[in-house]
């Protein structure tokens, strides 16, 4: 392996160790995560999707961007090493595709956190939400209708009773709170 560097200059030889160590580390990164373990360096499914909170998933300092960052800058310092003359603008240059190299990993990690977030339907999450009546609510709780309303970019069909006056279809109402999973509406 030694041979290999014979003849490269010191700049050269950085860029291919700071690569080969950096994609190693990478690797086994990779590994434990496809595997399971807790080498995820602070990202865990249970994250709520605040990527903004200081206690996010992503760290602008943490081991995981530092490999990251060493891997780009590696492998641009080796791939275009004899493409320049001026070593000061490759390094520049190897130091901005790092930076970019921890840009993409952030908007990967960002779009798969989209895949962790909870939508599930809640029937409580109604209250206060506006509803168009699509079978007729009979007056003074003496029947049953149906409403239908749309929650996190779901239509839902349910049974709704109004307290006052009869409500024709294709009014809307407004849900005033639930008892025993049955929409309590008034009319707008």
């Amino acid at each position: 392996m030694m041979d290999f560097f014979i003849g490269m200059s010191t700049l050269q030889q950085a860029f291919w160790w700071v690569a080969i160590i950096a994609s190693l580390i990478f690797l086994i990164q990779l590994i434990f995560t496809i595997v399971g373990t807790d080498f995820t360096d602070g990202l865990h499914a249970d994250f709520n999707g605040d990527l903004d909170a200081v206690h996010g998933p992503f760290q602008l300092f943490s081991f995981r961007n530092l490999i990251n960052f060493l891997m780009g800058f590696g492998w641009t310092g080796v791939a275009f090493y004899h493409s320049f003359q001026n070593q000061m603008f490759l390094v520049i240059l190897a130091a901005i595709v790092g930076c970019l190299f921890v840009v993409i990993f952030f908007i990967v990690i960002k779009q798969i956190l989209k895949l962790t977030e909870d939508n599930t339907f809640n029937i409580d999450k109604l209250i206060g939400k506006t509803a168009e009546v699509y079978l007729r609510i009979p007056a003074q709780k003496s029947g049953k209708g149906k409403v239908q309303v749309s929650l996190n970019g779901s239509n839902h069909e349910l049974l709704a009773v109004t307290e006052t006056e009869e409500i024709p279809s294709g009014n809307l109402v407004k849900i005033v709170r639930i008892e025993e999973k049955i929409l309590i509406v008034e009319k707008i």
